[in-house]
């Protein structure tokens, strides 16, 4: 097999089979929810976020994850003291911590023996044969109010008292722009970024990064990059661009964003840094001896 082939394969999404686990997997989650008769008091919005709901998603990496939103609740932030003016509190019942143990009580009932509650986050469902690993998150809706406009997120309250705030409607449509901006070939570059580390990772030749770290490094990646003819010229460009911008200390004028567009990618929080992501666009170069 050529190169070439080998990088073209390597941007599909998952099978038709993993595909269908998937969809099981999610399908399942939200009739668990629908059957347990506590949550039907709740305002939910049930939705898939992450790599599965964008389609970057590849074979290793090819886990559910499935955002339950409690709509009764609206928690909020403003960048400048002003920017909203205050409400009335909410006085209802749905805490985190009810809305956690409802739903660990939901997935319990529908997969006896599987569901995993040890993590700080995510409710996890274990996978089957028939099922992918799932990770089901409880959250509430979230707005952040700027001084022209706001935008909406969700709140996630982990169990060590620390909460998150994430925008995966913002990452959907971002991705979904770019990949129309790249005739297609954005999500099949994040793809092929991913299935690189997984590659490099499993035999020992890098150290295992964040999957969505990878299609963050893609998605700073001008259009320009993924027009090139081939899959090789694509990814010679990719890590090109990678490595020569991702050299140095960041200036404020040109800092790189998360798919959502709502964070920077690279901060004193994150699970990444700057070295992370120039590493690796070096060790992708040398593991297919790019000259």
């Amino acid at each position: 097999m050529s190169l070439e082939d080998k990088l073209s394969g390597w941007t599909g999404p998952s099978s038709d089979t993993e595909k269908d686990k998937q969809d099981r997997t999610e399908r399942m989650i939200r009739e668990a929810i629908n059957s347990h008769e506590p949550l039907n008091n709740c305002s939910l919005n049930v939705f898939a976020k992450g790599s599965y709901a964008n389609n970057t998603n590849v074979r290793a990496d090819s886990d559910v994850d499935i955002a339950v939103e409690c709509t009764d609740v609206l928690y909020w932030k403003e960048s400048e003291k002003g920017n909203h003016t205050l409400g009335k509190p909410y006085e209802g019942i749905w805490t985190p911590a009810k809305l956690r143990a409802e739903l660990v009580s939901a997935m319990n009932a529908k997969f006896p023996g599987q569901v995993d509650t040890s993590g700080s986050t995510a409710i996890q469902i274990n996978s089957s044969s028939s099922r992918v690993d799932a990770d089901v998150v409880p959250c509430f809706s979230f707005r952040y109010y700027m001084k022209y406009g706001s935008r909406d997120g969700t709140k996630i309250f982990k169990t060590d008292g620390s909460s998150i705030v994430n925008y995966p409607i913002q990452q959907m449509d971002n991705g979904t722009a770019k990949n129309k901006a790249t005739g297609y070939a954005y999500k099949k570059g994040a793809r092929l970024l991913k299935r690189i580390e997984n590659a490099m990772a499993a035999d020992g030749t890098f150290r295992e990064l964040p999957s969505f770290f990878m299609e963050c490094l893609a998605y700073n990646c001008p259009d320009h990059v993924f027009s090139q003819s081939t899959w090789t010229a694509r990814l010679r460009a990719m890590l090109i661009y990678i490595w020569d911008n991702l050299q140095g200390d960041e200036s404020d004028e040109d800092r790189w964003l998360e798919v959502n567009e709502c964070f920077f990618l690279f901060h004193s929080d994150q699970k990444w840094s700057r070295k992370d992501g120039r590493e690796f666009a070096k060790a992708a170069w040398n593991y297919f001896g790019f000259k």
